[in-house]
């Protein structure tokens, strides 16, 4: 686990960020106040300040997935078509393979563990990744496929077993393979529908 959060941001979001990394890194229900707060370099007590309860601290972490993802949708729209951008985001997933090996997705490992839980904090988790589901069904859209809907389910889904595939036999390889069978995908759909 790496030691801390840049100090770039104030302290709630820099819990909030460091709530997201170590969540992802040792679960929910492993994860103490202490262990975010050193990751953030936030005394102890200064956490009971901002989140007064490790819940909340859940939720903040969704926020910083969130924040996250419109991070890099904002950089992926800089692409000029959506086949460059949906390529562009796949070759950032494959970028994160060492990071699947050793803790999966960050958005999948979070949302199977808050599945477990009764408290709705799961349907918050699944608002951010229909919002990646939305982006990827439009830049299909765009590109002109009436089935663009389906094909996001596809990718997405793609990715998320692939980062399973890769945590559970901590190999990187089977993302980078997946990833070129991807970029090939979208290729030949563009081609499909040039033709």
């Amino acid at each position: 686990m790496t030691d801390s959060v840049p100090a770039r941001a104030g302290k709630r979001e820099r819990l909030a960020d460091a709530a997201a990394r170590v969540f992802h890194e040792q679960g929910v229900e492993k994860t103490t106040i202490a262990d975010i707060a050193r990751v953030a370099e936030v005394p102890v007590g200064n956490v009971y300040y901002y989140f007064k309860t490790k819940d909340q601290l859940v939720q903040a972490a969704i926020g910083a997935h969130a924040r996250t993802l419109r991070e890099v949708l904002d950089e992926l729209e800089r692409q000029e078509a959506p086949g460059d951008r949906l390529r562009a985001l796949v070759r950032g997933w494959v970028e994160q393979r060492e990071t699947a090996v050793q803790f999966g997705c960050p958005s999948g490992t979070l949302a199977t563990e808050l599945d477990k839980r009764a408290d709705g904090l799961d349907v918050e988790l699944a608002t951010v990744m229909r919002e990646l589901l939305a982006w990827i069904e439009a830049q299909f859209a765009a590109m002109g496929r009436a089935d663009a809907a389906e094909l996001a389910v596809a990718l997405l889904a793609s990715y998320q077993g692939i980062s399973l595939l890769t945590n559970t036999f901590r190999d990187p390889g089977l993302m980078a393979t997946e990833g070129r069978r991807l970029v090939g995908w979208i290729d030949s759909l563009e081609e499909s529908v040039a033709v």
